[in-house]
C-alpha cells in the first residue's frame, strides 16, 4: 500500500488532485511510467526488467508520437510490423516488446490505479488495451532459440581451448602484459564448460568461496564442487543457487594454476572476484563476448557458436559419454528434463554408435535364439 493507503502505482500517489499542470500530457505520461515502475518493483521484478519495459514503452510512444490515452491496436500493428521488416528482430524480442506494451496498458486501464478516471477528467478520453491475441504472436513451442545456435563438437572444443592457450603463449612471448587477461579469459572459458555454467554464473564466481571439496570425489581436491550463487532467477525471485560437482579430471589442474600462480599477478589482493578486471571488480560481459568472437573467427567456426555453447556442449558431451540424464539435469539446474533435452545436441557419430549397438544386440539375441533351437 502507498503512504496514503493507495496501492503502488496509483494515480493519487503521483498526481496531486486539483493542481494545474504546466505540461499536462507529458507530466501525466511521466507519472504513469513512474507508477508502472513502482507496481512492477512491488512484484519483486528485477530493476533491469523494469527499466527494459520502460524503455520499450518510451520507444513505442516516440514511434506513434502520441500519448497512451490515444493509442490504438492499429498503431501496435504498424510498430511491430516495422520492427520485423526494418530491424529484422527475433521472434522472442518482438514478443517481449508487445508484452511490455500489453502489461503497461493493463496497468493504466485497471480501475484500481485510477489512471482511466484521471485521463477522463484531464483529457476527455481514457486509455484502452491495444495489445490483443489477434495482433501478437502466440508462444506455441517450448524452444524459440535461434536454430543456428548449437554445441561445440569435441574436436571444435579442443581446437578452441588450444587456440586460447596458444594466444596466451604468443602474447607472452612478445613481452606484453596482455597475456594476463588472455590467460584469465582462457581459464574462464574452460570453467564455463567444466561446470556447464551460463555467462553471468561464470563471471560472478568468487575465487575461494565458491569452490570446495566433494567428500565423494576426493581426487578433485579443493575443486570438487562449484557453488553457483547467481543462477538464472524465476520472475520476481532472487538468483537461484545450486551446487555443481566436478566431473572432468583436468578441471582441478586448470583452476589450481589460475588461482595459485596467475591470479595473484593481477595485484588485486582485496578483490574476491575469480576473474578480476584490469579496471574494475570483475570482467564485463562485453569483454567476454568480444574475446570469444575473436577466437571463433580466428578458427573459422560458424556463428552458431556463442558463449552459451559451452553450456550446450557440457550437456551434450555428458549425455554422449553415458552419464545419467537426471544427473546432468541436476548439474545444470533445470527444473524439467524437457529443458535439458533442448540443450542436447548429440552428434551424428553418437547416434550412429547408439543405433549400431542396439542393432548388434538385436542380431546377437536373434542368433542366440536360433542356436538354441538347433541344439
Amino acid at each position: 500500500m502507498g503512504f496514503n493507503g493507495s496501492i503502488p502505482g496509483a494515480a493519487g500517489l503521483h498526481l496531486v488532485d486539483g493542481v494545474a499542470l504546466l505540461r499536462p500530457e507529458e507530466q501525466v505520461f511521466a507519472a504513469m511510467l513512474m507508477g508502472f515502475a513502482n507496481q512492477q518493483l512491488a512484484r519483486n521484478l528485477a530493476r533491469t526488467t523494469v527499466e527494459g519495459r520502460e524503455n520499450t514503452i518510451k520507444a513505442f510512444a516516440d514511434y506513434v508520437n502520441t500519448y497512451p490515452w490515444h493509442w490504438t491496436p492499429a498503431m501496435v500493428d504498424e510498430w511491430l510490423g516495422d520492427l520485423r521488416s526494418l530491424r529484422d528482430l527475433k521472434r522472442s524480442t518482438i514478443r517481449s516488446y508487445s508484452e511490455a506494451v500489453r502489461a503497461f496498458c493493463h496497468f493504466i486501464t485497471d480501475p484500481l490505479y485510477e489512471w482511466t478516471a484521471t485521463c477522463g477528467e484531464r483529457f476527455g478520453t481514457h486509455p484502452v488495451q491495444v495489445v490483443h491475441e489477434w495482433n501478437t504472436a502466440m508462444h506455441v513451442q517450448d524452444n524459440e532459440a535461434d536454430a543456428k545456435k548449437r554445441a561445440f563438437t569435441k574436436a571444435e572444443l579442443h581446437a578452441f581451448f588450444a587456440h586460447c592457450d596458444d594466444e596466451v603463449a604468443r602474447i607472452r612471448a612478445f613481452g606484453r602484459k596482455g597475456w594476463l587477461p588472455a590467460f584469465r579469459d582462457a581459464t574462464l572459458f574452460k570453467t564455463a564448460y567444466a561446470f556447464g555454467l551460463r555467462r553471468n554464473e561464470t563471471r560472478m564466481l568468487l575465487d575461494a568461496a565458491d569452490f570446495g571439496r566433494n567428500p565423494h570425489g576426493g581426487e578433485f581436491g579443493v575443486y570438487g564442487r562449484c557453488q553457483v550463487r547467481f543462477g538464472k532467477a524465476k520472475k520476481g525471485s532472487p538468483p537461484k543457487r545450486r551446487g555443481v560437482l566436478t566431473v572432468f579430471d583436468w578441471t582441478p589442474d586448470v583452476l589450481d594454476e589460475w588461482f595459485t600462480e596467475v591470479h595473484p599477478l593481477f595485484g588485486t589482493n582485496d578483490n574476491p572476484a575469480a576473474w578480476p578486471s584490469e579496471r574494475g571488480l570483475r570482467i564485463g560481459c562485453q569483454r567476454l563476448n568480444s574475446r570469444f568472437i575473436a577466437y571463433r573467427k580466428a578458427l573459422g567456426l560458424d556463428e552458431g557458436l556463442d558463449f552459451h555453447s559451452f553450456r550446450r556442449s557440457y550437456v551434450t558431451h555428458l549425455i554422449e559419454d553415458g552419464w545419467d540424464p537426471r544427473f546432468v539435469q541436476e548439474q545444470v539446474g533445470h527444473e524439467h528434463a524437457s529443458t535439458t533435452s533442448l540443450y542436447t545436441c548429440v552428434s551424428s557419430d553418437f547416434r550412429t554408435r547408439t543405433l549400431r549397438r542396439h542393432l548388434d544386440a538385436t542380431i546377437a539375441a536373434a542368433l542366440g535364439t536360433q542356436t538354441g533351437r538347433q541344439a
